[in-house]
């Protein structure tokens, strides 16, 4: 029975996690036609593994085929600099300014948008959504909609594209706006 949803949890540093989880199993994946560790992906269940290395024997995209349950344990730099749950959240809750998206040397310094503000520049975003719509439209099953107006993209970004290529999730892209909030937040406070 194939699961149908991503788990991806952002950490400041997957090791520590990993270090006080009693047992897990790396995924692995297809590469040149040799089975490598996954780079992110682990699994909490039993699944057959490559004792040694401590990898799975079933690549990743096979093993979801038959159920398994990789999560993603990401390292998201994002969180350096935030001292703890109180400082999260008012960063999170701090008022955006939204003209620091039109300066380049401000958005190079952004996770996931850095390399692309030509993108931003044409979409200076005013709004969580918007950031959310430019971090889909970056993905190449959305990369079309590049130069449209915020009502075309807005009517079009959020649906799954026919020909299978890569997009965004709604779910990813509203995750990775916040992220990307809290770390210009903090570049402000600094």
């Amino acid at each position: 029975m194939k699961l149908d949803f991503d788990v991806d949890i952002d950490l400041a540093n997957r090791d520590l996690l990993l270090d006080k989880l009693p047992r897990y199993i790396n995924a692995s994946q297809e590469k040149d036609g040799d089975l490598t560790k996954h780079n992110s992906g682990v699994y909490l269940q039993n699944i057959p593994k490559y004792p040694i290395q401590n990898i799975s024997t079933i690549p990743y995209d096979e093993a979801e085929e038959r159920g398994y349950f990789k999560i993603d344990l990401l390292n998201n730099g994002i969180y350096n600099g935030i001292e703890n749950e109180t400082h999260l959240d008012k960063l999170l809750e701090t008022e955006v300014n939204w003209s620091l998206f039109e300066h380049k040397e401000i958005v190079e310094q952004l996770a996931h948008i850095s390399n692309h503000f030509a993108i931003i520049e044409q979409h200076p975003p005013k709004s969580i959504e918007q950031l959310a719509m430019i971090l889909a439209m970056i993905r190449p099953g959305k990369r079309h909609l590049v130069g449209k107006s915020w009502k075309v993209i807005e009517d079009n970004v959020w649906i799954k594209p026919n020909d299978g290529t890569y997009f965004f999730k709604k779910s990813h892209s509203y995750g990775y706006a916040l992220a990307i909030i809290v770390q210009l937040n903090l570049l402000c406070e600094d």
